[in-house]
């Protein structure tokens, strides 16, 4: 019997960009870091790049990439931020492709997906072709290749989606279990029902299609998917190890295929440090030969199906009702428990409100476009090329290839402006927008701002008045909290804003930088004052309350406030004042102070992160050495977490490349090389790396 193993993740985040800034403004939620890309960034995306395996005693022993030995999609969305904001974590994830082609018989792990994450049973063809194109076209851009499979948003499917997939060259999706309807070996009449969850997971099936096509599905292990997402199967390897061999039918014989798909957020965002658990299940499975990791290009070339199946048209992953999360009051939404009394009615008007925007641009569109571009919908296909590549040299070519004759620079301006508003017409169907349970959640507003730019192009383009009557439309949609009132109040008071803050150019960041400059020195001023005020305070009060007497609420406002600006300010300084650290520590102890610990953690993470970069680069410095280890040592005792990943990266890259010189000379009795590999054995130490 062959057995084999497959985990996919499925690695996303909606786009959150600024519509009209192109750019992710300050988000306050994601404190202490600047966005929620950032965030998951930092916790998910780049520890499954380099994920630690630990020895008996908790040591570092390897770093691997989780990606190279699993299946994985990235949003594209995401990718284009991430190549922009993050280039390392891009980087990484880029190599871990190619790295999962050596091992896995020339079959890349990535896989693509559908561009901007909307719902493609609810879309109209023309979207749902050009949301396949602009995928592939993507994934080829940034992998190298072209791509295998694609990952349906939220799984959601129906033939005509498969049918606009086949036709364009992609080979298999993955579905949930109770997307199956009925199965049956190929060649064969007599049809077994399997709706319900049921179907077997263990192997491919062939799905035809109505145009004569056909496309190959995975459907995963959905229990142990679940397990994976809600429960703590995470918090152990070994666990998660055992529940996926524990799923391999005993008496079945042939290939057997093991797989679950989930949100990659699972490793690392939702439950934190999972990628480690991650990573030690996949090395105990393959080094202990318990089953042959794969990936689904790899076992498809091995193991072409020998059944077929018929899918349940119109369902996904996360909806029991198929695909009414996503336009329909069907009670499936996250925050429900909270808000019993709330409804989501708001969900249909919203998407009526878009399909008129769509619909009553799309002629427009056509009649303008055509007058410059040879096929305007085709010339929207292409366009990603231009989106993935805006240089003058880029922009030639693309025209070059759908412009009806030559155009002039103004001709051209038009024709981008007209392609910029089908690309926003697509962002604005984005499945976060009806996924929650209120329309002035962030992420209704985040689509209603797409729908705003298209809007606002359309009255640049058209001298169109669609925006009253695309209004008029949003009214219908009732918010849960009376003060918000409906759409439309939702669009003026929460949408149009960011419309002014791009006219006139003081984004949100802008403001909170000017800001952050002007009250710097008054900040500063403030806790002097306060500090001055406190250490004269400090000894009657505290000892009014060691014998039980009241303080004052201003009193323990106040020392709140010092020693939290102290230390936040204390842990940015380098080289650190441990004493004076200590000391602030010992006092918020005490007095039973309440810390901003993710916000002085994140400082402090930043400070070590800056200069062991700083001493990477120039290693001979010894002091800056000395004051790491230090530092690191603090930060082992601190009362909070501090994430020292890429402190340990930039460690380990070190211990390989810059290490081995010292070592020889300290071999060579040199004073000061020795000096300098005792102190970095000692900040190995620190970090839990062993150093030989």
């Amino acid at each position: 019997m062959e057995r084999y193993i497959c985990i996919h993740g499925h690695f996303y985040q909606p786009p959150r960009e600024n519509p009209w800034l192109e750019e992710i403004e300050w988000q306050e939620s994601a404190y202490p870091y600047h966005d929620w890309n950032e965030r998951v960034t930092a916790e998910c995306y780049l520890p499954n790049a380099a994920s630690r395996i630990l020895d008996g005693e908790g040591y570092i022993s390897r770093l691997v990439s989780n990606y190279a030995r699993m299946s994985f999609n990235f949003g594209p969305t995401l990718l284009a931020w991430m190549e922009k904001n993050d280039p390392a974590t891009y980087r990484a994830i880029i190599e871990s492709d190619r790295e999962g082609r050596r091992r896995f018989s020339g079959h890349g792990p990535a896989i693509a997906q559908a561009y901007n994450h909307l719902i493609m049973p609810l879309a109209n063809h023309r979207d749902r072709y050009s949301q396949v194109a602009w995928g592939i076209r993507d994934f080829e851009h940034r992998f190298g290749r072209k791509p295998e499979g694609m990952w349906l948003p939220e799984t959601a499917v129906d033939l005509e989606t498969l049918d606009i997939m086949a036709e364009q060259g992609l080979k298999f999706t993955i579905l949930a279990p109770h997307q199956a309807r009925r199965t049956r070996r190929i060649g064969t009449s007599g049809w077994k029902d399997v709706s319900g969850g049921v179907v077997d997971i263990t192997r491919a099936y062939m799905v035809n299609l109505p145009s004569g096509g056909r496309i190959n599905v995975f459907f995963f292990h959905g229990p142990i998917a679940n397990a994976v997402s809600f429960q703590d199967i995470l918090k152990n390897g070994d666990k998660f190890a055992s529940t996926l061999l524990g799923a391999f039918p005993e008496k079945k014989e042939g290939p057997q295929l093991v797989h679950i798909a989930t949100d990659g957020e699972n490793y690392g965002h939702h439950h934190r440090f999972a990628d480690m658990a991650l990573a030690y299940a996949l090395q105990k499975i393959e080094e202990n030969k318990l089953a042959q990791l794969t990936c689904y290009g790899e076992f498809l070339e091995k193991n072409p199906p020998t059944h077929e199946a018929e899918i349940i048209e119109k369902t996904s992953w996360s909806c029991v009702h198929g695909v009414d999360r996503w336009w329909s009051d069907c009670r499936d939404t996250v925050g429900a428990s909270n808000h019993p009394d709330w409804n989501q009615k708001w969900r249909t008007p919203l998407r009526n409100a878009f399909d008129f925007l769509r619909d009553n641009l799309a002629g427009k569109y056509e009649e303008n476009a055509g007058r410059l571009l040879k096929d305007p919908w085709a010339a929207r296909d292409g366009y990603i090329d231009v989106i993935l590549d805006r240089s003058p040299g880029s922009v030639n070519r693309f025209f070059a290839q759908y412009a009806a004759r030559g155009l002039n620079a103004e001709e051209r301006a038009t024709a981008l402006k007209l392609l910029e508003l089908q690309r926003h017409a697509m962002l604005m169907y984005t499945s976060c927008g009806w996924y929650f349970d209120e329309i002035s959640r962030p992420e209704p507003v985040q689509v209603m701002q797409y729908a705003g730019r298209v809007v606002e192009l359309a009255r640049e383009l058209f001298s169109d008045d669609t925006e009253e009557a695309f209004l008029k439309v949003l009214e219908q949609a009732k918010s849960n909290i009376p003060a918000q009132g409906d759409g439309r109040r939702v669009f003026e008071n929460l949408v149009r804003p960011a419309m002014f803050r791009a006219q006139t150019g003081a984004s949100l960041d802008e403001q909170r930088k000017t800001l952050s400059s002007l009250t710097e020195s008054a900040l500063t001023s403030i806790e002097k004052s306060f500090r001055s005020l406190f250490e004269g305070l400090y000894p009657p009060e505290r000892t009014s309350a060691e014998l039980g007497g009241p303080v004052p609420a201003a009193f323990d406002t106040m020392e709140k406030l010092v020693i939290n600006m102290a230390l936040h300010r204390t842990l940015r300084d380098f080289p650190l004042d441990a004493v004076k650290a200590r000391a602030l520590l010992d006092a918020a102890t005490k007095w039973q102070v309440k810390l901003d610990a993710e916000g002085i953690g994140y400082d402090f993470k930043m400070t070590l992160e800056k200069n062991i970069r700083s001493f990477s680069a120039s290693p001979d410095d010894i002091d800056t050495l000395k004051h790491l280890l230090a530092a690191v040592s603090l930060a082992r005792e601190l009362p909070f977490p501090v994430d020292l990943w890429k402190t340990q990266n930039i460690f380990w890259g070190m211990l390989t490349g810059v290490y081995p010189r010292f070592k020889q000379k300290a071999e060579n009795n040199e004073p000061s090389a020795q000096e300098w590999v005792s102190a970095f054995i000692a900040l190995g130490k620190e970090l839990k790396i062993r150093v030989k």
